[in-house]
C-alpha cells in the first residue's frame, strides 16, 4: 500500500481480555505509517491486574453487545476517513455488524464470534461457551474465567509459563449477558446486504471458535456481491493475537 494511501485502524477487543493485547500489534502497524487507536470497553479502562481486584464487577456485568457495538461505531464516526476495522472474538463479530453500517472502509474478524443463527456441532465449542455463558448463574455478577478454563478455551497447546504470563498480563472480567447477546438480533447480519471489504480468519486449533465455524461464516456471504476473503491459519489457537506467529499474521 503506497504511504500516502495509508489509514487509520481501529482495533476492536474482544472479550476475557483487556485491551492492551493488542500492544504489539499497534507497535507494528504504525511502523507502517497507520495511525492506530485500541480502546477500551466501556467499565474496563484499568490495568487488567485492577481489573480483576474489582470482580465482581457489576458496571461490567452490564455490558450488552448492542450498546457496545454503538460504542465502537461511535468512535468510528469521529475518523475524519472511515477507518480500517480490526476485531477478535466478539470483536471480529462487532467488526461485522460494523461493516454492515458501512461505517469501515475494510474490515478483519479475526476469530469472529459467529453472527445470530450459526452453531457448530463441534464438542470443544460447547465445552468452551458453558462457563462465559453462564446460563444457570446470576447475570448481573460479571464473569472472571479461571486459569484453567483459560488454558483450555484460550492458549490450548502453548507451554505452562507462556499460558500463565498471559492470564496474569491479559484476563479481566467480563459479561455473562454480552456473551449471551451473541444468540440474539444484537448478533444479526444480513449475509445479502452490500459490505466494504471483509476478511475473516480462523485457527486450525481454536477451541471456543472453530475452523468450521467462521468458514460457515464466509459462506453466508455468497450471496452477497460484496468482496469477501477468508483464511485459516494453522496451528492458531485463540489466543493468536499473542501467539508467537502474530507478526505472520499481522502481516
Amino acid at each position: 500500500m503506497e504511504a500516502s494511501k495509508k489509514r487509520s485502524i481501529l482495533f476492536i477487543t474482544g472479550a476475557f481480555v483487556g485491551n492492551n493485547c493488542w500492544d504489539e500489534w499497534i507497535s507494528y502497524f504504525c511502523a507502517k505509517g497507520y495511525t492506530c487507536s485500541a480502546p477500551p470497553w466501556p467499565h474496563k479502562d484499568a490495568s487488567p491486574a485492577e481489573l480483576r481486584s474489582r470482580q465482581p464487577d457489576p458496571d461490567i456485568a452490564s455490558i450488552r453487545l448492542a450498546p457496545l457495538t454503538d460504542y465502537y461505531a461511535e468512535l468510528a464516526n469521529r475518523f475524519t476517513e472511515k477507518p480500517i476495522l480490526i476485531g477478535h472474538s466478539i470483536g471480529g463479530l462487532m467488526v461485522q455488524l460494523l461493516l454492515q453500517r458501512d461505517l469501515g472502509t475494510a474490515g478483519v474478524a479475526i476469530h469472529p464470534v459467529a453472527p445470530q443463527g450459526l452453531l457448530t456441532f463441534e464438542l470443544s465449542f460447547y465445552k468452551s461457551t458453558w462457563h462465559p455463558l453462564g446460563l444457570f448463574t446470576d447475570s448481573d455478577e460479571s464473569y472472571l474465567m479461571s486459569f484453567e478454563d483459560w488454558q483450555y478455551i484460550f492458549t490450548n497447546g502453548m507451554p505452562y509459563e507462556a499460558q500463565r504470563e498471559a492470564y496474569d498480563k491479559f484476563v479481566v472480567p467480563e459479561s455473562k449477558k454480552v456473551s449471551r447477546d451473541g444468540l440474539t438480533e444484537a448478533a444479526h447480519i444480513d449475509f445479502a446486504k452490500y459490505h466494504p471489504p471483509l476478511l475473516i480468519t480462523s485457527g486450525s486449533t481454536d477451541h471456543i471458535i472453530p475452523a468450521s465455524l467462521n468458514h460457515t461464516n464466509y459462506l453466508k456471504y455468497k450471496v452477497s456481491r460484496s468482496i469477501t476473503d477468508y483464511k485459516e491459519f494453522d496451528g492458531r489457537n485463540h489466543f493468536v493475537l499473542g501467539q508467537p506467529t502474530w507478526r505472520e499474521d499481522a502481516e
